[in-house]
């Protein structure tokens, strides 16, 4: 009987994970998959997002930067790096995706009376305008989008959410460590 595998490239088996926590039965696959999952997720979550800026003449980075300072401006407004440290983005990017946003009428900025250096953003009428033309839309969507979760499961979520932002950004750290990587994330 002749060996029909000879010929055959050996295929790599090595874990790409060590933690007990994430081998079931001393197998990554399961690891693997939710993986997959949670990427094939965020390339939807990330559509979506696109198709509500759309929705409003703003893409998705536009409209998800509006949308963070319409939640958490308070009466006074709200500072750039506190966006940015929101969004997980560099305090520059977010800058630029401001002016443009301030130059559509949908964004204010005024000098910060506590640190003249910086400034406060507020909507403005027509941003909250847009925003609750789209509420709608955002609410028949989001229900549909996390469709499958109980209460329990989203306060589950909504605990891991947080925590998974902050190991992603220590992975990417290290990951740009040890290839070598300058990084060129946002």
């Amino acid at each position: 009987m002749s060996d029909q595998n000879a010929d055959m490239p050996e295929v790599n088996t090595s874990l790409t994970v060590t933690r007990d926590a994430l081998l079931k039965d001393g197998s990554d696959a399961q690891f693997r998959e939710m993986v997959h999952a949670l990427l094939a997720f965020s390339v939807r979550l990330e559509s979506i997002r696109q198709e509500f800026g759309a929705h409003i003449g703003l893409t998705g980075i536009q409209y998800t930067i509006l949308i963070s300072v319409a939640h958490m401006q308070g009466a006074s407004g709200l500072g750039v790096n506190a966006v940015a440290q929101h969004l997980s983005l560099s305090g520059p990017f977010v800058t630029i995706e401001v002016g443009k946003l301030v130059k559509l009428d949908l964004l204010t900025k005024r000098t910060n009376p506590d640190d003249r250096r910086r400034v406060l953003l507020q909507t403005t009428p027509k941003a909250d305008a847009l925003l609750a033309a789209l509420t709608p839309v955002q609410q028949e969507v989001n229900d549909v989008l996390f469709e499958p979760l109980s209460a329990r499961q989203f306060d589950a979520m909504h605990g891991l959410g947080k925590q998974l932002v902050d190991s992603a950004s220590k992975a990417l750290s290290l990951a740009q460590y040890l290839t070598g990587s300058k990084g060129g994330s946002q």
